[in-house]
């Protein structure tokens, strides 16, 4: 079994292609963060504040339920999540992922994607939800990141 996990919610698309990269160049099990309730069109409109994921990302303690779990969590010793850019940071359905499993122990590594914005905030909140692991500072990937580069920056973490 990997001792490396790629976790990714991709409310496009987008996340998982570059997910998928990611757990080809590691040599990594793919574990897909999918919500209970599946995201309309509308429910992702930023545009509207009174969209599903306007009012989650405006609720900090805001925990979407997810479909499944992880096998053996702690068979893995680096945990990738992945995810889109909402509002700066990580979107909810990610601080549920988070607090559903014991980091302690674990490196967790943020990537996400985006249309413009970095990981801001999100290394420092997954930090606080992850207690006991050693998160370290995350990539923005795009279509365009190679597994040939994901490869090299794997290996500077594993």
């Amino acid at each position: 079994m990997s001792k490396v996990l790629v976790a990714y919610f991709s409310a496009s698309g987008v996340t998982a292609k570059a997910a998928e990269k990611l757990a080809n160049a590691a040599g990594a099990n793919l574990f897909e963060i999918v919500p209970e309730q599946a995201y309309t069109k509308a429910d992702l409109n930023w545009q509207d504040k009174s969209s599903r994921s306007s009012v989650e990302m405006t609720n900090r303690s805001s925990r979407p339920a997810i479909k499944s779990k992880v096998e053996n969590m702690e068979q893995y010793s680096v945990v990738f999540v992945g995810f889109p850019v909402w509002w700066y940071r990580e979107p909810s359905i990610i601080d549920t992922f988070m607090e559903s499993y014991d980091f302690t122990g674990k490196t967790v590594v943020p990537f996400c994607t985006s249309g413009g914005s970095g990981l801001g905030s999100t290394s420092s909140n997954l930090q606080a939800l992850a207690k006991g692991a050693k998160v370290i500072e995350g990539k923005k990937l795009s279509f365009m990141t190679t597994e040939d580069s994901l490869k090299k920056w794997v290996e500077e973490i594993i």
